[in-house]
């Protein structure tokens, strides 16, 4: 069985919610994962702050607005009256529980049941849809096997003993569609996936049953060899080992959460990358298998502030480093990129909402030195231990480039650098001209 997910631009119109049947194939047994429809999420956010606010006309005006794009969307998606009057009992629901949020007090509980409207929206109106044209479905909903803990981690085993069943249930049906991003706690209360929302849902669906592949469509097809949008003549990247496509995604490639192909990885479940608006293209095939003596991609990463602490402390002193690491522990900020001298330790972070107190923290192990708006430039490929000559081609790419940072050998899949943002454009396209 496939697990097919299906972004929020796939489902964006009526016209592309019915062209989805191009891609699913009604005679294979497959999952389909649906996303809201896009733009509905950012108005549930909008909606929920307005309720937090204490603004109910507003949320109520929203809640309206909102409401009239789906009535005119039902509109274009159903063509006979039984089914619109469905689909309007649909929206009804929906729309009904929103504006019945006023009458309670609103808390991060009643936050969370607005933004999972959204999926349970596109799902079920797709599955209207299903019938009306007389394709067999079977609406599974995710709040009844998609779980994640106290520490908010998915619980795979119980995806497994929950979605099984259902599944069983219908022998004679090939196709279920269910929500992407939302679950219950572990409360039993309505929450969501966070990273990765629909994607990751996908990949723990295809870890969960053991899924012979899990696909992935959006609307560009595949992860690129650079970034498309400042780069000319980038190229779609047939193949990635899991741990390369996970360095990409967390350095910039914004086609992929970092975090979201991971349960499919545990359990090995290829995972392909392809194209809504294209679907005969090749698009990305994500395994456990690296292609080696490659370089195979460039991503950037931006809104970097590089962090140096000197002190001469540090020379033949143990345990330095671990007092500075424990700073950023204790302010729950991650680290992206290290470098060490003797005397001195250079990092990076993308959370500044601790710095002045890091920065406080730090300036009892000597003199401290920020530095705002950098750039990590990241090659991707074989940089494994006994290659040679890939490191020195990246760099003479960028000679005529100041680098603040190198971080090279702590993957045997990147080579990072550190830039001013403003030399991100020309460090792009330098190694893009350079590299491929």
């Amino acid at each position: 069985m496939k697990v097919l997910k299906f972004g929020g631009t796939s489902v964006g119109s009526p016209e592309r919610m019915k062209k989805l049947l191009d891609i699913i194939d009604a005679s294979q047994r497959q999952i389909v994962v649906l996303s809201a429809v896009s733009g509905t999420t950012n108005s549930l956010v909008e909606i929920g702050q307005a309720y937090l606010a204490g603004d109910k006309p507003k949320a109520a005006s929203l809640i309206a607005a909102l409401k009239g794009k789906y009535e005119i969307f039902i509109q274009e998606l159903l063509a006979d009256e039984e089914y619109r009057a469905q689909g309007k009992e649909v929206i009804d629901y929906h729309f009904n529980l929103l504006g019945g949020l006023a009458n309670d007090l609103f808390t991060p509980i009643e936050e969370k049941i607005i933004l999972a409207q959204g999926e349970l929206l596109s799902t079920t109106l797709y599955h209207v849809y299903l019938k009306e044209i007389g394709v067999p479905s079977v609406l599974l909903p995710a709040l009844d096997f998609m779980k994640i803990d106290e520490d908010n981690e998915p619980v795979v085993d119980y995806i497994t003993s929950h979605l099984t069943p259902l599944l069983e249930k219908h022998p004679e049906n090939n196709l279920f569609i269910t929500q992407g991003y939302i679950c219950r706690n572990s409360f039993g209360e309505i929450d969501n996936l966070r990273r990765g929302g629909s994607d990751y849902t996908a990949s723990l669906i295809g870890a969960g049953i053991r899924s012979e592949e899990v696909q992935i469509w959006t609307d560009i097809d595949g992860m690129h060899n650079n970034d498309p949008r400042i780069v000319k003549g980038t190229q779609p990247i047939a193949q990635l080992s899991f741990d390369e496509a996970a360095e990409l995604a967390y350095f910039g490639a914004k086609i992929l959460h970092p975090q979201s192909v991971f349960p499919a990885q545990r359990y090995k479940i290829p995972v392909r990358l392809l194209n809504t608006m294209d679907p005969q293209a090749q698009g990305t095939l994500i395994t456990n298998e690296s292609e080696k003596n490659r370089i195979k991609s460039i991503a950037a990463k931006d809104d970097i502030t590089a962090i140096r602490i000197q002190s001469s402390r540090m020379l033949l002193a143990y345990g330095f480093l671990r007092r500075v690491f424990e700073v950023f522990e204790r302010y729950k900020t991650s680290i992206d990129m290290i470098t060490t001298s003797e005397v001195a330790v250079s990092l990076t972070i993308d959370d500044t909402t601790y710095l002045s107190q890091i920065e406080a923290e730090l300036n009892t192990f000597g003199s401290v030195e920020i530095e705002t708006k950098q750039t990590i430039i990241c090659v991707v490929g074989d940089f494994g231990t006994d290659k040679h000559g890939y490191a020195a081609r990246v760099l003479e790419a960028v000679k005529h480039i100041p680098l603040r940072m190198i971080s090279y050998g702590g993957s045997e899949h990147n080579l990072s650098l550190l830039v001013k943002t403003e030399e991100k454009t020309e460090a792009l396209r330098s190694l893009h001209s350079r590299l491929f």
